[in-house]
């Protein structure tokens, strides 16, 4: 769902922030997002770069970027990315396509690997990878010690309590994993797309619930863009017809309890 290396320009925000200040809510309200979560697959390179271009940032990190990371070594050449590709798996990152930087280390761990560099990223981001760390408090205030003030972190994040994540949430993983299986068939054993146990913690699409963890963390700028909506009934047109009732309803009521996915964005202080 990746957007094509032609397509990956900056996006253009039409807020009032001067490049280097402002807020993320100011950046995000001139981005004007749609609500549907195929807006957020489809733009969200293109919003990391508006990001970095925004705010003046240059060496970005992607955690958990492994085998399948957001920029190839041609783009961040294009984009002027001094990129670091992350991942806790050695064997993902042996993976990680020729040309990239990699390092191994745990973003909810205790920071002691020889590949940490604190304070050494402008952007840290990740991409469906929150769901699968156990404790995601640590992570974010990890990454807040990596960042560098004027640091910006982006998580997207499939969310509770959307039903089709609420299903795979509380269905023992055997069972989880093979209805992913049958629907998505890239994503069994040996394919380019696997399935790893997520647990869900703090995937959330409301800023009331997550902006206190994310002040114990140190961040003060914080920003919870809410999406609706998933491919995961495209092959069933009665269900899929119901469910995108629902997530339309939702939306326009802005039902954060129900998102389906969420841009978590924090900055650090200067």
């Amino acid at each position: 769902m990746s957007m094509a290396l032609s397509d990956r320009r900056p996006l253009r925000s039409q807020g009032a922030v001067v490049a280097g200040r402002g807020s993320l809510e100011s950046f995000f309200a001139g981005l004007q997002p749609d609500w549907h979560s195929s807006w957020a697959w489809d733009h969200y390179e293109a919003t990391i770069l508006a990001l970095m271009h925004q705010f003046g940032l240059k060496r970005l990190c992607e955690i958990g970027g492994g085998r399948d990371p957001l920029f190839t070594a041609l783009e961040a050449r294009r984009y002027g990315l001094d990129l670091v590709v992350n991942d806790i798996d050695a064997g993902e990152l042996a993976l990680t396509p020729e040309g990239l930087r990699t390092a191994r280390f745990d973003i909810a761990g205790d920071l002691s690997e020889p590949d940490i560099a604190r304070g050494g990223y402008d952007m840290m981001v990740s991409r469906m990878v929150f769901e699968h760390v156990h404790d995601v408090e640590r992570a974010w205030s990890n990454m807040h010690a990596l960042l560098a003030p004027g640091g910006i972190g982006l998580a997207f994040v499939p969310t509770l309590w959307a039903p089709v994540f609420a299903l795979n949430h509380i269905l023992p993983e055997k069972a989880s994993r093979a209805i992913v299986h049958a629907l998505f068939p890239a994503r069994r054993e040996g394919g380019g797309d696997p399935k790893f146990p997520a647990f869900y913690d703090w995937c959330r699409g409301s800023g009331a619930t997550l902006e206190p963890m994310l002040q114990r963390a140190g961040f003060r700028d914080i920003h919870i863009q809410p999406f609706w909506g998933h491919g995961y009934f495209d092959r069933m047109p009665g269900l899929r017809g119901l469910d995108n009732a629902f997530n339309r309803l939702a939306a326009r009521i802005d039902w954060r309890f129900v998102t389906t996915y969420a841009y978590v964005v924090v900055r650090k202080e200067r």
